[in-house]
């Protein structure tokens, strides 16, 4: 089930009360406070450059001077305390965060590590220093990020840039949301707080049909449902990119060979035998802006490596490589996933909430 149509009421749930929860812990105005609320926009190295594209690539092309400026992000924790209470929910427990653009590198720390330029060109979210050479230990301990509660959170999330194919413009999305719930099939109670150093992929870089891994939809449109290719959002809405991550670990490895068999999706109401252990369940949803009519008509992704008479889109996948505080992801699953509870995208379920 996707719940992309309450994306608003839950991201902003409890902002007023939370803003001058801030203002209160902080001291300071409110034009201060709003200033020091979003991440600045940096002067860092440029990204690793888009790898020359094979001869028989099908790939769109990217003009690199056209790549966004990186967003410098949060250096410090952002975490304070609020008698805003979780609320209730559906039966699943809920936990939510918001991460801002951060920039965009032809690179992939777990597809191709320590070889930068490798990869297709990618969106990065969360971690600001994400890049070929980033560990499990780098992406941990090191980095600002773009995302709320600074670094109580620096993971790193990342999928293919999308691309307007008139002009090779890699395209700056809006925001992104990550969600992290029970989902609808595991039991709360089973849920467990993810071990240290493990990352995935969902979704294949390589396909060329449709999934039901990968979806889009227009929100703010007369028509929301959810499409297997990019569809042509009407002017003034939004295109949203929704990505659903298996939630059953096999125990045992932090990664695979193909970055996916260690993880698995439900089967039946329950995790399989051989991924007996139920985590959090993750989806990206990933928010682009349209502005101009049919400009969607000219949209691929920077992996769709396929002819484009056929519809954008189907190459579409999420990465993702833990890097929360420990004690935090501990306290998200005990008191809001495990209690059933909605906790918005800022509450921590134990008095306290992420900014």
């Amino acid at each position: 089930m996707l719940e992309g149509g309450t994306r608003r009421a839950h991201a902003r749930v409890g902002v007023g009360v939370l803003l001058a929860a801030v203002l209160t812990a902080c001291g300071g105005k409110g034009g201060e406070a709003d200033a020091s609320a979003s991440p600045g926009v940096g002067t860092s190295p440029s990204p690793s450059p888009a790898p020359a594209p094979a001869p028989s690539s099908l790939m769109p092309s990217i003009d690199t001077s056209k790549i966004p400026a990186r967003t410098a992000g949060f250096s410090v924790d952002r975490v304070i305390s609020i008698t805003e209470q979780p609320g209730a929910s559906d039966g699943t427990g809920a936990f939510r965060t918001v991460c801002d653009y951060s920039h965009m590198a032809a690179d992939d720390p777990i597809v191709y590590p320590r070889q930068p330029g490798r990869a297709h060109m990618h969106t990065f979210f969360g971690n600001t220093d994400a890049d070929a050479y980033s560990t499990a230990t780098s992406i941990l301990s090191g980095g600002n990020t773009t995302c709320r509660g600074g670094t109580v959170n620096r993971s790193s999330y990342w999928v293919p840039t999308m691309v307007d194919t008139r002009t090779g413009t890699p395209l700056r999305p809006n925001e992104s949301n990550f969600y992290y719930k029970t989902g609808y099939v595991v039991a709360p109670g089973a849920i467990k707080a993810f071990p240290q150093g493990l990352r995935m992929i969902a979704g294949s870089a390589s396909a060329t049909a449709a999934n039901d891994i990968a979806k889009f939809s227009c929100h703010m449109a007369a028509d929301t449902s959810w499409k297997t290719s990019i569809p042509n959002c009407p002017a003034g809405t939004e295109l949203w990119q929704n990505i659903r991550f298996p939630q059953c670990w096999d125990g045992v490895n932090l990664d695979s060979p193909d970055h996916k068999s260690h993880m698995a999706y439900p089967s039946g109401n329950a995790c399989p035998s051989t991924h007996p252990v139920a985590l959090p369940e993750i989806t990206f949803n990933i928010v682009y802006p349209v502005a101009e009519t049919n400009a969607p008509l000219h949209w691929r992704l920077s992996s769709d490596n396929y002819p484009a008479t056929q519809p954008a889109g189907y190459s579409s996948h999420g990465d993702w490589f833990y890097g929360w505080k420990p004690v935090i992801v501990d306290t998200w699953v005990s008191e809001c996933l495990v209690k059933a509870v909605d906790c918005h995208s800022h509450l921590l379920g134990d008095g306290r909430a992420i900014y």
